[in-house]
């Protein structure tokens, strides 16, 4: 046991980390294991840091960095601290409890990259400094937002303190996600859940780390949405999912038919229904939330009823009457529209009050008026339910306690826009990315230089694209391009589209970023309509039409068509349309304008906390699994800053870690640090690198850390300790098993001299026939007796046979307790000794031993698995671990068997090798029973009663065996003896097997 114990300190080189305390040692070791993981994988895997990026001035480079991970199912890297997620548009077995405890408490580069160590440390950083931190998540629509915002919300619930109260809390916080993707995410032609709104949420914690509350803003819906989506988009899913989801007698309550296409707004884009979207599963998880973040029935029952009232008003037609004026025929939507007396509806519909000096004059529509005044009209009765539904969500997130709490805030905004056609919503979501571009650079130019500043270390000036040009080309007093929207929409007169553009040629016409077909030289306006003006963003050139411009940028509401809804029977609508509103004259601020302060303010928040990163990046359009596209990835990772981040960081040092850290690792490379240092981890790190030889130029000594300069001279050292590493290791078990050894022989040849001499007297008194009988038996006892004593020991001539008697007696009784006197092969079976595996660690894919790495590989075996429709043969490797089987084919792992879910094992009574698995099948889509032959079929089953604990779950039976091919579907296996062996597909398609 002392030996094996030692050898493995010597082998993992905890004996290089002399330490105070065990829990210290042990942290040192696993930081040391990590950081040599991810330093001698670099070449199969790529880097987990590009910091580490020889090349980081090449994007070619950092491209095919990226690529390299991405094939191999690593979606994470880092920049230093901030996290790159590709989407891997399949699921990852990566999100599991046990993934979320391994990441717990534990330091950032430890482990591989993941979104849940970022999570973690932010974290643990809040509680240790007390103060506040945020996560940005940013990315292209489709690059996986939202589903890194559930993942850390998740990883939160599962790590945080548990009682009944902030239990309360944690579900309410996971449950506010599916309410606000249903009522603000739409299925786009870049996503089916697209959030069409962005959203920041606080989640507040107290001293302990509990959950206790949480706070969410909520910025720019697209409310155009509701009354218009273009060709293959969809409406907001609360639509559909009430549609197709909702029971018979709430639809009958809500004069709706379970038909999409019978609502005007839901079938403007043509697809309605969506293969990948399951709108009735959808619903009940809704229906769910709801209850769950604190609605009472009759508010749930009142904000059904609106959403039911919006499908109903877009299906109402205006007529021309003989004036050209707009009248209501068909009124049999009416009776639906929240409550309200028919002849109010319709007048508010068809009418506009007019105040003249101290009369009301009702001044009627046209008929594109009417529908003008329609749209709005549900536009703004949807997105005062949304705000009343976020208010809603926030009360029931809402910490009573009055004691200062630290928060964690979490940005999940819309990513930079780009299609064919760019409107204003397309303007407005990139104006936000830029102004996220400049909070960017901003916070870590300032973190990265507050480092150098702490550690006392000059500061090298990066050269970076400052888009304040384009912001304030934007967002600039009298000039900018909101302020001139704004002028034409509040002006007198026939202000249109139109004029708008051409305010702009005449005010900004000659600024570099702005370009009209107009103002564009001979070849630029040809890809320019007239209507059409371009932006070059710092993430590329957008073409942006400015028709609809003013329309949805004032997105008036007549002042009669909230006196409308004040008369609704509706509480939600009552209060999102209260009497206290003021009727101003004067005109409510523009929608971008509202956006543009909102924004100022999430700024203002923002640059009040803490930052961390996850970038988020789309591999291609097609949502295809394992497919990267290049031009695609290139043009992401330009306008996320990525490459500027890079420079950010590298700025003057690839490398920086504690001198504790550092010494800790690499003191065996210079004979004064090793085995030990004394003096202080400074001196002991200056002392390792002269001896190592690093140039000037290469390194520099901080307060706390030394910063090394290029990757190539870390790779350079680390490559020096992995051959100290073995050498090291080599000396100390060579010295070891020399002094083992010897001490071991002087004991065998004292006992030996001892027990000959003393069985020579006894044998010297009996007779001679006697004496060659006891020879016979010292010789034997003395070889138990070796091997007893050698039994610890690698095997070797003494040892073996004792080895080979106690493995084999063991599985021996095992086996015989399983197929003695039931399966006739079981006699020729006895005499063949078994083996500790089959498969070689070698002849195992290294992919397969890495997913099955935190799992102790027992025994592995070669067989030939029939498939289940066809029963044709397949060459696979069995392998058992501690907690389940795994069939293989090369580096893919076919089907995975947890021993929770192995029912039992059937073999026939005849000489054959057949074996069939039967598994528990709770699901459609999970694979079933597995039929294999097995050359080593009593070892295997042995082996599989030890490691599993299933000794009475193998059966042997006479005749045929059925077996599960899915759940429904059953196959049988056929067993008689013949002249032959032989396996074939009956005419009644059993799988026949002949044995002799």
């Amino acid at each position: 046991t002392a030996f094996l114990l030692i050898k493995t300190l010597t082998t993992c080189l905890i004996i290089f980390l002399p330490s105070k305390s065990h829990e210290t040692s042990e942290r040192c070791n696993r930081i040391l294991r990590n950081m040599e993981a991810s330093l001698t994988a670099r070449d199969r895997v790529g880097i987990q840091d590009f910091v580490l990026l020889d090349t980081y001035t090449s994007e070619t480079a950092f491209l095919d960095n990226l690529r390299k991970r991405f094939h191999e199912n690593l979606i994470y890297t880092y920049i230093g601290t901030l996290l790159v997620s590709v989407n891997p548009y399949k699921e990852l077995d990566i999100y599991s409890k046990k993934q979320m405890d391994t990441y717990m408490g534990v330091n950032f580069f430890e482990l591989p990259p993941h979104i849940y160590a970022l999570a973690d440390n932010a974290f643990r950083t809040m509680m240790s400094e007390f103060n506040n931190h945020f996560i940005l998540i940013s990315g292209e629509s489709g690059a996986g937002k939202t589903e890194a915002s559930k993942k850390i919300l998740q990883f939160y619930a599962v790590s945080c303190p548990s009682t009944k109260v902030l239990n309360n809390v944690r579900d309410r916080l996971l449950l506010s996600n599916p309410v606000l993707e249903a009522f603000g995410n739409a299925k786009t032609l870049k996503n089916d859940n697209s959030s069409r709104f962005g959203k920041y949420m606080d989640i507040q914690f107290d001293h302990q780390g509990g959950a206790v509350g949480g706070h969410i803003l909520s910025y720019l819906l697209e409310k155009s949405r509701v009354v218009h989506q273009n060709h293959g988009e969809r409406n907001f899913h609360i639509f559909y999912q009430l549609v197709e989801g909702g029971e018979e007698d709430l639809l009958r309550w809500l004069g709706l038919e379970r038909n999409c296409k019978h609502y005007r707004y839901l079938v403007q884009g043509k697809c309605a229904k969506v293969s990948s979207i399951n709108d009735k599963s959808d619903w009940k998880t809704v229906r769910k939330a709801l209850s769950v973040i604190d609605l009472s029935e009759s508010d749930i029952e009142n904000l059904f009823g609106i959403i039911a009232s919006v499908l109903h008003m877009g299906n109402i037609k205006f007529e021309a009457d003989a004036r050209g004026y707009a009248t209501l025929n068909n009124n049999q939507e009416m009776q639906w529209l929240l409550g309200i007396p028919n002849q109010v509806l319709q007048q508010g519909l068809t009418h506009r009050k007019i105040e003249a000096k101290s009369e009301e004059v009702f001044s009627p529509f046209s008929v594109d008026h009417a529908v003008y005044a329609r749209d709005a009209l549900a536009k703004a009765i949807y997105g005062r339910t949304f705000s009343w539904l976020v208010n809603k969500i926030n009360e029931s997130l809402a910490n009573m306690d009055s004691s200062r709490k630290t928060v964690i805030g979490l940005l999940d905004i819309y990513g930079f826009e780009v299609f064919s056609v760019n409107s204003f919503e397309q303007f407005c979501i990139n104006y936000c990315n830029e102004k996220l571009q400049q909070l960017f650079i901003e916070l870590t130019l300032k973190s990265e230089q507050e480092e150098y500043e702490m550690e006392g270390i000059e500061w090298e000036p990066v050269p970076y694209f400052n888009n304040k040009i384009i912001c304030d080309l934007v967002e600039e007093k009298f000039r900018g391009i909101i302020s001139l929207l704004d002028e034409e929409c509040l002006r007198p007169g026939e202000a249109t589209d139109l004029t708008f553009l051409e305010k702009m040629e005449d005010k900004i016409g000659g600024h570099p970023h702005f370009v009209t077909h107009k103002l564009a030289d001979q070849k630029t306006r040809k890809t320019l309509e007239r209507g059409d003006f371009r932006l070059l963003h710092y993430a590329g050139e957008v073409t942006y039409c400015v028709v609809g411009f003013l329309d949805k940028n004032n997105d008036l509401l007549y002042r009669n068509g909230k006196e409308v809804m004040r008369q609704s029977k509706n509480a939600i609508i009552k209060h999102c349309f209260p009497s206290t509103e003021p009727d101003s004259k004067r005109r409510p601020e523009t929608v971008v304008t509202q956006f543009k302060n909102s924004l100022v303010g999430l700024t203002e928040i923002l640059m009040m906390k803490e930052p961390w990163y996850v970038r988020c990046i789309k591999p291609n359009e097609a949502k295809q699994p394992g497919h990267f596209d290049d031009v695609l990835v290139r043009h992401q990772v330009k306008y996320l800053g990525l490459m500027e981040h890079l420079r950010v960081r590298r700025a003057g040092f690839a490398y920086r870690r504690k001198y504790e850290i550092f010494l800790q690792r690499y003191k065996p490379l210079c004979p004064d640090t090793w085995p030990n240092w004394k003096g202080t981890a400074a001196e002991g790190v200056r002392c390792l690198i002269k001896h190592l030889g690093y140039k000037s130029d290469e390194y520099k000594m901080g307060r706390t850390k030394i910063f090394i300069r290029h990757p190539r001279t870390l790779f350079a050292t680390e490559d020096a300790f992995q051959v100290c590493k073995h050498k090291l290791a080599t000396r100390i078990q060579a010295k070891y098993k020399g002094y083992k050894v010897k001490g071991n022989y002087v004991k065998q040849r004292e006992a030996a001299t001892k027990i000959e001499t003393c069985w020579r007297g006894l044998m010297a008194r009996r007779e001679r026939q006697r004496r060659a009988w006891a020879v016979t038996d010292l010789l034997i006892c003395s070889r138990f007796i070796k091997g007893f004593m050698n039994r610890h020991q690698p095997a070797c001539t003494d040892n073996s046979e004792y080895l080979a008697y106690v493995r084999h007696s063991c599985m021996f009784s095992q086996t015989s307790a399983l197929f003695k006197g039931k399966k006739e092969n079981y006699p020729f079976s006895v005499c063949r000794p078994f083996a500790d595996t089959r498969i070689c660690a070698e002849d195992i894919s290294i992919k397969v031993l890495q997913m099955i790495q935190h799992e102790k590989v027992k025994y592995s075996v070669p067989v030939v698995k029939y498939d289940r429709n066809g029963f044709r043969p397949r060459l696979r490797q069995l392998i058992f671990t501690q907690e389940a089987a795994y069939l293989v084919e090369e580096a893919k792992i076919k089907q995975w068997i947890d021993y929770s879910s192995l029912k039992g094992v059937s073999v026939s009574n005849l000489s054959d090798n057949f074996l069939i698995l039967h598994v528990t099948c709770d699901d459609s889509k999970q694979k079933g029973d597995l039929v294999l032959q097995c050359d080593f079929l009593f070892e295997a089953l042995t082996k599989l009663s030890v490691i599993a604990n299933k000794q009475n779950c193998i059966h042997v039976v006479q005749g045929s065996v059925r077996f599960d091919i899915q759940p429904g579907r059953e196959g049988f296996v056929d067993f008689k003896s013949g002249q032959e062996s032989m396996v074939y597909r009956a005419k009644n398609g059993h799988l026949m097997v002949v044995s002799l």
